[in-house]
């Protein structure tokens, strides 16, 4: 356990990231964002199977994987969900279906990086909702999402996730800052 998480559990059980946010990855996973360079999500997809597949505590029991979701604003001007993309890259590779709309972002808040560690919280706090209760109801859930930076974002996804039924949710990064 890190040391934030030791002082403040999380509302995830586990979270494992594939590296570290330096260098090349963090390259790739800015070109795959503000570049839109969509192929790239395949790669960090693969590069996060392959490196978290021997992971037992991480897989065992996963129903399926929910995406950490962009507000509709922010996906239109994308063009895609780069979390979407890297999690059906990871379903595909570990036969776990991937859930689209699980969740949905209903606040378009300012981006995470745009603020200060102690400001990132209360940004997400709120702005995502379950839309699919069915569906992740007494299930174990994989989050995916691109950065860890503070684990805020996947800390408010994973308790709503949690508030509306999940029996557990974990979560896995392409990096970690």
């Amino acid at each position: 356990m890190c040391g934030p998480c030791a002082v403040s559990v999380p509302s995830f059980s586990r979270h494992r990231s594939a590296g570290r946010y330096r260098d090349l990855l963090k390259d790739s996973i800015l070109l795959l964002k503000y570049r839109k360079f969509r192929p790239l999500a395949v790669v960090l997809g693969k590069m996060v199977h392959e490196s978290l597949r021997g992971e037992e505590g991480l897989w065992r029991g996963i129903d399926l994987i929910v995406p950490v979701p962009l507000h509709k604003k922010r996906r239109r001007e994308r063009g895609f969900n780069q979390s979407e993309e890297i999690g059906r890259e990871i379903g595909k590779r570990a036969h776990i279906p991937v859930v689209r709309n699980a969740l949905r972002k209903i606040r378009n808040t300012p981006p995470q990086t745009t603020l200060e560690h102690h400001e990132r919280a209360g940004n997400v706090r709120g702005a995502y909702v379950v839309a699919r209760k069915n569906v992740i109801k007494g299930k174990i859930v994989l989050l995916v999402d691109d950065v860890y930076t503070t684990g805020s974002t996947l800390g408010e996804c994973a308790r709503i996730l949690r508030r509306e039924g999940a029996a557990d949710v974990r979560a896995v990064t392409v990096a970690q800052a």
